[in-house]
């Protein structure tokens, strides 16, 4: 029975490399030096990461908070859904929107072109946020709250969906943003 290879010399290290082989591993290093710094500038200077922060809350606590929030600023009932309140803040003011079983609660109302710091959490599951038509997306976990500071430059309805399989029902968590001129 043979072998498929043959056992080196006991001095293989010791021979010298050829030139092609060096320049092949020169080309190598050089590419993994410049990818490596690439993907550490690309954090700065791409324009694909949301500025964001993150706080440590209690899910009861949150919810507190969005139900004031949500007396404080609801103007009517949602026309698609009576029972969901729509909320219009003032500009600059925090905005807080909670994913609880199958719904994101208030429907918020927002004007084009004026900054709000956007509060989001989960009160029971991970939910995914996702914002669409922009395709902007973010976990929502019970007990964070990430909050990302958002200007509306477009006027019109924007629906979230839960992009992370939370149950049975999740075909049916929806949320609108309605942003007006």
């Amino acid at each position: 029975m043979g072998y498929s290879f043959t056992v080196p010399d006991k001095n293989w290290a010791r021979e010298p490399i050829e030139r092609t082989e060096i320049l092949w591993i020169v080309i190598a290093g050089s590419w993994c030096l410049f990818m490596f710094c690439w993907m550490i500038a690309w954090h700065w200077i791409g324009n694909q990461n949301m500025n964001t922060e993150a706080y440590k809350t209690f899910p009861d606590v949150y919810a507190k908070k969005t139900e004031d929030f949500t007396k404080q600023y609801t103007v009517r009932q949602d026309a698609s859904d009576p029972s969901l309140p729509v909320v219009a803040p003032p500009p600059g003011s925090d905005v807080y929107i909670a994913g609880s079983i199958f719904q994101w609660r208030p429907v918020l109302e927002l004007q084009k072109g004026k900054s709000y710091r956007l509060h989001i959490s989960s009160l029971d599951y991970v939910h995914g946020f996702s914002l669409q038509p922009e395709n902007i997306n973010f976990q929502a976990y019970p007990g964070y709250e990430q909050v990302i500071t958002v200007t509306p430059n477009k006027a019109g309805t924007y629906g979230i969906v839960c992009n992370d399989y939370c149950g049975l029902g999740h075909h049916t968590m929806l949320g609108r943003i309605y942003v007006k001129e």
